[in-house]
């Protein structure tokens, strides 16, 4: 049974703390429902650059279905359809595609979008563009390649001593969406203290769904004595949540794919287990993790919600144009 807590009151009804909002967020939600739409309009096989999304599952399902995962073009046979991931894609993958003759769809989350934007902006203005991100994901790729010599890539608040820019250099900051929200502040604090003349984005750049997630696992890691993250080890906002957790009062928490990782060991002596799942996780993952926890002794759910997400986004506009004109819209 799971009864719901609002944001305030104390929770009652179990053992077991369950984050609200969890799971799936709106980009997440249109990129997966993208390929499955893909492949029931065009059938299979449809290509997807990259993971569509950071989750393990959801690849295996999808490739089950007649996805074919690449992680460059040149794996996709000339006039085939591609997929772009929910994370983006620089410009010059645009124009590889294009030069392969390949139809392509792009499921790029429009938050991520709402980035590349700003880094155009900023770059047309001359500024330089400080990027507060994580080398090697595919978010931070496609938004850096949207304007290379205009930006300069800040991994944590420890870098910004090092950094160093010839006076009268117009600075701004843009971050990837998945983020620490604690931490990406604590970087731009000491970005400002060093350099008073730092601009902000129009708007917050990490994503609604990202700080939803972590302000609920700090509600929850208030009580419990460990909190599960169902996760995978790829998925930048999962893994942050576990960061999240620990700072927040939990005295343990773990990352775990779906429940066959998870340890009984981990339950010896907890009184209350919070659990909660990042914006890539299909729910019934989690509803795997809440059976073996009633199996083992945490048999009532209480779900703490801190928020409620409404937001959604239309599909591709290259895939609304297809669809409508085979009448399946």
């Amino acid at each position: 049974m799971t009864s719901h807590v609002d944001l305030g009151m104390p929770p009652v009804g179990g053992s077991v703390l369950l984050a609200d909002p969890r799971g799936y967020c709106a980009g997440v939600d249109r990129a997966v429902i993208t390929v499955e739409k893909a492949l029931d309009l065009y059938g299979a096989p449809v290509y997807v650059r990259k993971q569509i999304v950071h989750n393990k599952h959801v690849v295996n399902d999808l490739a089950a279905r007649g996805a074919i995962f690449v992680e460059e073009l040149d794996e996709v046979p000339e006039g085939e359809t591609v997929v772009f991931s929910a994370h983006g894609v620089s410009p010059a993958v645009h124009a590889e595609a294009a030069e392969r003759e390949l139809k392509t769809i792009d499921a790029t989350c429009p938050l991520v979008t709402k980035v590349h934007h700003e880094a155009r902006r900023f770059a047309s203005d001359d500024y330089r563009i400080l990027l507060i991100g994580h080398e090697g994901h595919e978010e931070v790729e496609g938004t850096a390649g949207e304007a290379p010599e205009h930006i300069t890539l800040v991994q944590s608040p420890d870098e910004v001593d090092a950094l160093e820019f010839a006076e009268g250099t117009k600075l701004s900051w843009l971050s990837q969406t998945t983020l620490s929200v604690d931490e990406t502040m604590e970087t731009v604090r000491r970005l400002r203290e060093k350099f008073p003349q730092l601009e902000d984005p129009p708007s917050d750049d990490i994503c609604y769904a990202t700080q939803n997630r972590q302000v609920a696992v700090k509600e929850i890691a208030k009580e419990a004595d460990l909190v599960i993250v169902v996760g995978s080890a790829n998925s930048s906002n999962s893994v942050r949540l576990v960061e999240v957790a620990l700072e927040a009062g939990a005295k343990a928490s773990y990352r775990i794919d779906d429940v066959s990782e998870l340890d009984p060991a981990w339950l010896d002596g907890v009184e209350k287990v919070g659990v909660t799942s990042g914006a890539s996780v299909p729910d019934d993952l989690v509803q795997g993790v809440l059976t073996f926890l009633s199996e083992h002794g945490h048999p009532d759910a209480a779900a703490v919600r801190t928020a409620d997400e409404t937001l959604t986004f239309s599909l591709p506009a290259e895939l609304r144009r297809d669809l409508k004109a085979a009448g399946k819209l």
